[in-house]
């Protein structure tokens, strides 16, 4: 097993950007999710909110800089906000943030037609891994919802694309929140013929090939090259994954289907949220060995 895509997301919602290799620090992988967008009040918001930002690409400009780049092709390039008087955000267990300048703040407003501002995670050891998410003490995060990092498998994918294919003329499974759904409306995909789901639609941050779908619900945690990772939870999913990341058109999958298959506790799940145990470095071939039962701490 190795590692096929590693996936950083400079701007929380944002698109992302496939990388050879990244670093590994204890609160996720180097320049992901260090930045995020919150409203007037603090408030933070995300893809869930306003679809919109998935249209933008983020991309590290060095100095933990980023340059963001709207669907038009203009982009506006952000300095780390070193020195700024910190704001209160609504990140969970983040306090505070500092907020960018407002050059970055108009040029990001006028695009999503809304007040919004940019914030800068300067110090993620300020942000706690909660312990109801399978955090212990002294684990932290970045902007990332639970997790500093989240891995998926293609296998796993592979058997979420057959299952859409053959449940395509089966109704839709009483129950689903309509809140996990961009487009309640749109029709189930044509069969066959429908065009396999992408798995970036679920934002990870390490893909690997994977040998049996879903096997990693039972990891008690991995090792990718030299770095020890344990396993937080399995990943509940939300209505991000039914946008498509590149048309930004919404719909049904892949929750319509997983609700069918992966549905416990009123949620729908895909992909495991990870915590590095040391610090280092991975890259795309990097060797993957699932740890045995009780090879480290498992989730609570």
């Amino acid at each position: 097993m190795q590692v096929t895509s590693i996936r950083i997301y400079p701007v929380k919602s944002m698109g992302g950007l496939a990388t050879e290799r990244a670093r590994v620090e204890t609160w996720g992988l180097e320049g992901d999710r260090r930045w995020g967008v919150v409203d007037a009040e603090g408030e933070k918001i995300t893809a869930r909110e306003v679809p919109a930002l998935l249209g933008f690409r983020a991309q590290p400009a060095g100095s933990c800089a980023v340059r963001i780049t709207d669907r038009a092709g203009d982009s506006i390039l952000v300095d780390p906000p070193i020195g700024a008087v910190r704001v209160t955000v609504g990140h969970a267990r983040q306090g505070s943030a500092l907020p960018a300048g407002e050059a970055a703040n108009r040029w990001l407003s006028e695009r999503l037609h809304q007040s919004v501002r940019l914030v800068w995670q300067d110090d993620p050891t300020m942000r706690s891994i909660a312990e109801d998410r399978g955090g212990h003490p002294g684990e932290h995060l970045s902007l990332a919802d639970a997790g500093p990092l989240l891995l998926v498998t293609e296998a796993s994918m592979a058997r979420l694309n057959s299952w859409i294919a053959d449940d395509a003329e089966l109704p839709d499974v009483p129950g689903i929140d309509p809140h996990d759904l961009s487009d309640p409306g749109a029709p189930a995909p044509s069969g066959r013929g429908a065009e396999p789901l992408d798995i970036v639609r679920f934002r990870p941050n390490v893909i690997v090939d994977g040998e049996v779908p879903f096997a990693e619900d039972g990891w008690a945690g991995l090792r990718i090259d030299a770095i020890d990772f344990r396993t937080t939870m399995s990943c509940d999913r939300c209505v991000m994954t039914t946008i498509d990341p590149v048309t930004l058109i919404g719909g049904k999958e892949p929750i319509r289907t997983l609700a069918r298959h992966r549905r416990w506790d009123r949620k729908t799940w895909f992909g495991i949220r990870i915590v590095p145990l040391s610090t280092g470095a991975i890259a795309v071939g990097s060797p993957v060995v699932p740890a045995r039962a009780g090879r480290f701490a498992v989730k609570p």
